[in-house]
C-alpha cells in the first residue's frame, strides 16, 4: 500500500512539472500569431494604407440622362395634328451595379404595389428571371461541367440559358411570376444610370403613394411622367406623319448603331418613319441631364444640371381640313367605280403650290382586289409606280423643241397610223385605222393626245425618216435621249421630298432588241413614275421650268410658355432643283396645248370634263394600256394647273387597272379644285 501510495505521488508530481512547460508553449503560439497580425496590419498601413483610403474616400461622377416631351406637328392654319399626352410613370434608374439578385427581389416586391400588364415573354426572358433568383443560378451552374473552371462569365451565363431552355425550368409561371418576369426584363435590360418605364399606362393614385411610401425597399424605383402621341383631329394625317416608337419597341434596329452613336438609350421612343423620322432632331428635343455622384460604386449626390429642353414644333404645309377632303374624294371616287373595274388597285393624288413645292394635300386609297377592301394609303402618292401615258407629251414637245426638229413657227406633223416592217400597226386612239388622218400643230397633239404625233418625234431625235413600211432604225442613244429630256421635269428620278421612303421610279430595258419600245416611252407608255413625279413636273411646266423639290415642312416653331406655337425658328425656302431653260415662245406652244385639251374646239380634245372648274384649269389627261395578269386595263392619269394665267395650285391624279370609265380621273380632278378654292384658298381675283 506504501508502496501504491508512493508512486501515486510521484506521478502527480511529474504530471505538475508539465503544466507550466504546456502553458508556455500556447502563449509562444498565441504571441506569434498576434505578433504575425501586427506585422501584417503594419504592412498593409504602411504599403497600401494610401491605397486604401484613397479608394475608400474615391468619389466619380456620372451623367444621367432623361427625357423630355417631344415637339407638336401643326398643320398650315395652325390646327393641331400631333400632340402629346401626358402621363404618370413608375421608372426604374439602373445603380452602376446591382446584381441580378437584387433585381428580381424589387421586381417581385413592386408587383405587390403595382398592378403590372404581364407582356408576352420569351423564352429567353423566362430563362434570364428564372436565373436571377440566386438559388435556381446555383443549382443550374452545379449541372453544368467544369462550370468553376470557365472565366468568361457571358460564356457561362450561355450554357446556363441552354441547361434552363432544355430542361424548361421557370417556364410555367404564376401570374404574378409573369409579371415580376415582365419588369424584370426591362429592368435588366438597361444600362447603368439609364431610366426605363416600368408602367406609362393607367397608373392610380394609390399606385403612386404606395411606390411613394415604399420608395426606400425599392431602390432605383422612382415616379416619373412619360409622354404619347395623340391625334386630336383624327388620324387621317397619320399615315403621312409617320409615327414614334413605344418605350417597348425601342430604337428602330436598322438604324440604331447610328441612334446610340447620338446618345439616345435603346428603349428611347423615337420617329420610326416619314415625317416623324425626317424631322427627329428636331421634334425630340434636349435630354434632361443630371450628374449623379458616387462613391464606393454607390450614389451619394444627385445634381440636376440641366433641365433639359422640350422639341420644337413642325408647322407642315398641308392643310389638315383640305388633306382630309382630298382624301375622301379619292376614297370615293375608287369606291364608286369598283363594282365595274374588279381590277382597280387604288388611287393616288397630290396637291400641290407649282411656285414654292409646299404640299397641300397628299392623298391615296389601297383597294384589295381580291376583297374588295380599301384602306388609308395616302404614302402610295410617293412610292407607288405607274405607266402613266399621255400626260408625258408636254415634255416630249418640249424636248422636241429644244433638240430642233421642230420649231415654234414649223411644226405640223400627219397624224396617221404607224406601219413599220415587221412590227404592228400603232396608231392614236382616234385614228387607228387611218380615216382621220390630221395635219396637227404641236399644241394641236397635245389637245387631241395624238400617240403618233409624238412617235414621229422620237423618231425625228434619233435621226431617221418615216415611211410606211420601213424597217425601224434608231440608236439605243434615243432612250437616254428622250429619258434625259423628262428627268429634266422629275419624271424618272426622285423628288427630293422631306419624306422618307419615295420611289425612283422604272424604266424599261433600253437595248436594240426593245428598240421599239422607243416609240412606246414618247407617249408614256413604257416607263413609270409616281404621282409626286407627276405634281413636280406640271409644277416645272406651270411656273416657267423651275423644277422644285416638294415639302411637306413649312416652318419649324417654337413654343410658348402657355404651350402655344412660339417663334419661327426656321422657314422652308423654295428650294430649285433645276431648271429647264427654254424660251417662252416654247413654253406658249405647251401652255396652249394644255389649255386646249379643256377648252379647245377639236372634237377629239380629251379633258373637257374639266371645263366648268374655276378658275379655269389647263390640263393633260393620260391613258396608259397595262394588264391585271392577262385582263388588258387603263392606267388613267392627270396632270393640271390653275388658273391659267397665274398658276396658284397644281393637282396630279393616277387611277390604275381601269377597265370601265375613261373620265374617274377629271371628274376626280373638278372635285378637288373645288375643295380647294373653298377650303385653302379664296378664288376671288383670279380667272
Amino acid at each position: 500500500m506504501n508502496f501504491l501510495k508512493k508512486a501515486s505521488n510521484n506521478q502527480t508530481k511529474k504530471n505538475k512539472s508539465h503544466i507550466p512547460f504546456r502553458l508556455n508553449f500556447l502563449f509562444l503560439i498565441v504571441f506569434i500569431l498576434f505578433a504575425a497580425l501586427i506585422v501584417q496590419l503594419a504592412y498593409l498601413q504602411i504599403i497600401f494604407g494610401p491605397r486604401f483610403e484613397s479608394e475608400s474616400q474615391s468619389s466619380d461622377t456620372r451623367t444621367e440622362t432623361k427625357n423630355v416631351q417631344r415637339g407638336m406637328i401643326y398643320d398650315s392654319t395652325g390646327k393641331i395634328l400631333v400632340a402629346n399626352n401626358t402621363s404618370r410613370a413608375i421608372t426604374y434608374t439602373k445603380p452602376l451595379i446591382v446584381s441580378s439578385d437584387k433585381m428580381y427581389s424589387i421586381a417581385n416586391h413592386l408587383i405587390k404595389y403595382v398592378d403590372i400588364e404581364a407582356d408576352n415573354l420569351s423564352d429567353s426572358n423566362k430563362g434570364d428571371y428564372y436565373l436571377a433568383d440566386s438559388k435556381h443560378e446555383k443549382y443550374v451552374k452545379s449541372k453544368i461541367k467544369n462550370a468553376r473552371s470557365i472565366k468568361d462569365s457571358s460564356k457561362l451565363y450561355k450554357l446556363e440559358q441552354a441547361y434552363v431552355k432544355k430542361h424548361k425550368l421557370g417556364y410555367n409561371l404564376t401570374e404574378d411570376q409573369k409579371k415580376a418576369a415582365t419588369l424584370y426584363s426591362k429592368m435588366n435590360g438597361a444600362y447603368a444610370l439609364s431610366t426605363v418605364y416600368l408602367k406609362t399606362k393607367d397608373v392610380t393614385d394609390e399606385e403612386m403613394a404606395i411606390v411613394g411610401e415604399n420608395i426606400s425597399e425599392l431602390p432605383g424605383v422612382k415616379i416619373g411622367t412619360s409622354w404619347t402621341r395623340s391625334y386630336p383631329n383624327g388620324t387621317s394625317v397619320k399615315s403621312v406623319i409617320g409615327t414614334v416608337t413605344t418605350e417597348k419597341q425601342g430604337l428602330p434596329s436598322d438604324s440604331i448603331n447610328t441612334l446610340l452613336a447620338k446618345g439616345y438609350s435603346r428603349n428611347d421612343s423615337v420617329g420610326s418613319s416619314y415625317v416623324e423620322s425626317q424631322y427627329e432632331d428636331v421634334l425630340k428635343g434636349t435630354k434632361e441631364i443630371i450628374n449623379v455622384e458616387t462613391q464606393n460604386n454607390k450614389i451619394i449626390k444627385e445634381v440636376k444640371e440641366y433641365g433639359g429642353k422640350s422639341g420644337d414644333n413642325l408647322e407642315l404645309t398641308i392643310n389638315a381640313t383640305f388633306q382630309q377632303q382630298v382624301q375622301n374624294i379619292i376614297k370615293e371616287s375608287v369606291e364608286s367605280i369598283a363594282g365595274s373595274n374588279p381590277y382597280s388597285p387604288g388611287a393616288y393624288a397630290v396637291v400641290m403650290n407649282p411656285n414654292t413645292g409646299g404640299i397641300y394635300a397628299l392623298a391615296g386609297v389601297s383597294r384589295d382586289v381580291s376583297t374588295g377592301k380599301i384602306t388609308e394609303n395616302a404614302l402610295g402618292a410617293i412610292n407607288q409606280t405607274f405607266v402613266m401615258g399621255s400626260v408625258v407629251k408636254p415634255a416630249m414637245v418640249m424636248g422636241a423643241l429644244k433638240s430642233g426638229v421642230i420649231t415654234p413657227s414649223s411644226n405640223t406633223l400627219t397624224d396617221e397610223p404607224i406601219k413599220l416592217k415587221g412590227t404592228a400597226t400603232k396608231s392614236s386612239w382616234f385614228n387607228k385605222t387611218g380615216s382621220a388622218n390630221l395635219s396637227l400643230t404641236a399644241s394641236e397633239a397635245i389637245e387631241v393626245s395624238s400617240n403618233v404625233y409624238m412617235m414621229k418625234l422620237a423618231m425625228l431625235e434619233g435621226g431617221f425618216n418615216y415611211y410606211s413600211g420601213a424597217a425601224l432604225s434608231l440608236p439605243t442613244s434615243i432612250f437616254t435621249k428622250l429619258r434625259s429630256n423628262f428627268k429634266q421635269f422629275g419624271l424618272g428620278v426622285k423628288t427630293g421630298i422631306d419624306i422618307p421612303g419615295e420611289a425612283k421610279g422604272f424604266e424599261g430595258t433600253a437595248d436594240q432588241e426593245h428598240i421599239g419600245n422607243a416609240l412606246d416611252l414618247s407617249f408614256g407608255n413604257y416607263d413609270a413614275y409616281t404621282t409626286l413625279q407627276l405634281a413636280q413636273y406640271v409644277s416645272a411646266v406651270a411656273n416657267g421650268g423651275y423644277r422644285l423639290q416638294p415639302h411637306i415642312l413649312k416652318s419649324i416653331r417654337s413654343t410658348k410658355k402657355d404651350g402655344s406655337l412660339g417663334a419661327v425658328k426656321y422657314e422652308f425656302s423654295p428650294n430649285v432643283l433645276n431648271v429647264y431653260s427654254a424660251s417662252s415662245s416654247y413654253w406658249n406652244i405647251v401652255k396652249q396645248g394644255m389649255w386646249d385639251v379643256v377648252h379647245g374646239s377639236s372634237q377629239y380634245r380629251t379633258g373637257s370634263t374639266l371645263a366648268s372648274i374655276s378658275p379655269k384649269v389647263a390640263a393633260k389627261t393620260g391613258t396608259a394600256e397595262t394588264f391585271y395578269k392577262t385582263n388588258s386595263t387603263q392606267t388613267l392619269s392627270l396632270i393640271s394647273f390653275a388658273p391659267y394665267k397665274n398658276p396658284q395650285v397644281v393637282v396630279a391624279l393616277a387611277f390604275p387597272n381601269i377597265t370601265d370609265n375613261d373620265v374617274i380621273n377629271s371628274q376626280t380632278a373638278v372635285k378637288i379644285y373645288n375643295a380647294f378654292w373653298k377650303t385653302v384658298q379664296t378664288s376671288d381675283g383670279l380667272e
